[in-house]
């Protein structure tokens, strides 16, 4: 436990208060960055999240984004204090550090992160009342940092969308270590122009990172607003509080479990590269109030790019564990202080540079999740469902539109079906686990790219059957209109999420091109060209059945 002593008493209805306080801050960012943006993706799909921290990197309140950036955009903020924590090259009022760097924090090269300072510039009311636990030398310090995280259409890289069946992370993008942005609230030009200048969508690009730069900017006066108006200490103290709050309720829940070593493993279907299945193992300890998660016997780092970074396995774990609270309890850095992990490094849940990792935020860290529930399911039967689809059926298509003469990108994640559970069904055409984002609206797709939908419905039987069946998938047909490349990055084309209780696994997903008269089977990783009027048809699959069907 953190330590507790307050200069303040700590008041149970003032912590709910700064929590939703906090909470509110990080979810206007969002509220902003969506209305600003230029890119579907962040507009419609809300392929983001925004975050506050305190002045050591702890996140102190995530608003309800995506679960991937829950546990890795600490890293990324510990990464940017760090490089600017020299006081030859500090940081200062009005700075904003950019980075997508993966091996610093980030999660794939897509995932750009902009980290802002939060100074208090006009604090002389407060500075002669400050307790010695906070000198006046504090304020040349941050005393807090907001920052967003989005998912950028494309960032370069050798397939439009920079999401590659890569052999290395030099193949899949351009890649930003943490710099400054903004100085002094001016927009370093000069770094902005290089950004755009590896990217086949500049004007779309420019728009999304300014939507960034806006977020941040409301959260800091925001955060700025919520220092003036209370104690700086007091504010600083129920941050210090929530931490410990969660990392309370987190002991709580694992103390509920029954001591012992709970051990499950599955595969992905390939890398994209050989077609050979690739292990995740999981061993979880539960002793007492604390969880050990150790990954020891995963496969070794791939050499295609499912490979997930340090910080997505954190991710991952963090996402489990909170949504096995089930309380409202604060999305912060305390929920893992009682829960360490061993990822032992080289393997596919702890990947060393330069193996590229596009994949890995998007399909490892489902399978991460589906290991992590299959071995809790063990312990807690009650409490877990069977699997769920297990992939976020990336596809990415990119090409030269004729009409509005410029470069498309379009990517998307396309929802699946839920696992059931020990009491209900699972829910058909969801997007589950480690992504919180929507389908992108047909009418917005067809009014931004040169694409026309189809088909979109629901798969019907793809849901695994027992005493309760699995959610069922998702049926997406796009035609081109245009001659383009094609990038698909999807799982459970041949593993199958698992029932649990005797339940039957859903329906593996499945992906199809219509050329002509001619209907191709297509693999779940691949890049190819395709013809204008060619249909593609992404199928994805359904979440697994829980309980016997003898039972039913």
């Amino acid at each position: 436990m953190r330590n507790t002593a307050s200069a303040y008493p700590i008041d149970p209805i003032r912590l709910e208060v700064f929590k939703h306080l906090f909470s509110a801050i990080a979810e206007e960012m969002g509220a902003v960055l969506r209305k600003a943006s230029f890119s579907p993706n962040i507009k419609e799909r809300r392929d983001f999240s925004c975050a506050i921290f305190d002045a050591n990197g702890s996140m102190i309140a995530q608003a309800a984004h995506i679960p991937v950036h829950l546990g890795s955009m600490p890293l990324s903020v510990a990464a940017a204090i760090s490089k600017y924590s020299s006081k030859q090259d500090p940081l200062c009022p009005g700075d904003t550090i950019i980075l997508n760097n993966p091996y610093l924090g980030g999660t794939h090269l897509p995932d750009i992160t902009l980290v802002t300072p939060v100074f208090i510039t006009d604090s002389s009311e407060i500075v002669s009342s400050l307790s010695p636990k906070f000198p006046p030398d504090k304020y040349d310090r941050p005393f807090a940092y907001v920052a967003s995280r989005a998912h950028h259409a494309d960032v370069g890289g050798i397939t439009p969308g920079s999401m590659p069946i890569a052999r290395e992370i030099y193949q899949e993008g351009l890649i930003i270590p943490p710099i400054k942005l903004l100085s002094a609230g001016i927009l370093n030009k000069d770094i902005f122009d290089l950004i755009l200048s590896n990217v086949r969508t500049p004007e779309e690009r420019s728009g999304d990172l300014h939507a960034q730069i806006g977020a941040n900017q409301r959260g800091l006066i925001l955060l700025e607003d919520l220092f003036h108006r209370f104690n700086i200490i007091e504010v600083s103290q129920y941050m210090q509080e929530l931490l410990n709050y969660s990392e309370r309720m987190t002991r709580h829940l694992i103390s509920e479990l029954p001591n012992g070593k709970y051990y499950f493993e599955d595969q992905l279907d390939n890398d994209g590269i050989s077609e050979s299945e690739i292990t995740i193992k999981v061993t979880i300890t539960i002793e007492d109030d604390n969880a050990l998660v150790d990954f020891t016997g995963s496969a070794s780092q791939q050499e295609g790019s499912v490979n997930a970074v340090y910080a997505i396995t954190l991710s991952a774990v963090n996402y489990v564990f909170r949504s096995l609270i089930g309380l409202d309890v604060p999305n912060n850095s305390g929920c893992l202080i009682p829960i360490k992990i061993i990822a032992p490094l080289g393997t596919v849940v702890n990947a060393v540079h330069p193996a590229p990792v596009a994949g890995g935020n998007v399909e490892t860290s489902q399978r991460i999740v589906d290991v992590l529930l299959g071995a809790l399911a063990q312990a807690c039967p009650d409490r877990i469902p069977a699997a769920s689809q297990g992939t976020m059926n990336n596809v990415s298509i990119g090409g030269w539109d004729r009409e509005k003469g410029r470069y498309f990108t379009y990517y998307e994640t396309i929802g699946g079906g839920t696992g059931a559970a020990h009491n209900r069904n699972g829910f058909s055409a969801l997007h589950s686990h480690m992504t919180n984002t929507l389908n992108t609206p047909i009418e917005a797709l067809e009014y931004a790219y040169p694409l026309q939908v189809n088909r979109y419905e629901i798969r019907r039987n793809s849901g695994g059957i027992g005493v309760y069946d699995g959610g069922d998938g998702i049926i997406r047909e796009i035609k081109l209109l245009t001659d383009a490349q094609i990038t698909l990055l999807t799982e459970r084309r041949s593993t199958s999420p698992y029932g649990l209780g005797g339940g039957r696994p859903g329906k593996n997903g499945e992906n199809k091109l219509l050329h002509g008269t001619k209907e191709i089977q297509l693999p779940g990783k691949g890049s190819f060209y395709a013809s204008n009027g060619d249909v593609l048809t992404i199928c994805t699959p359904g979440g697994g059945g829980f309980g016997s069907v003898d039972e039913r």
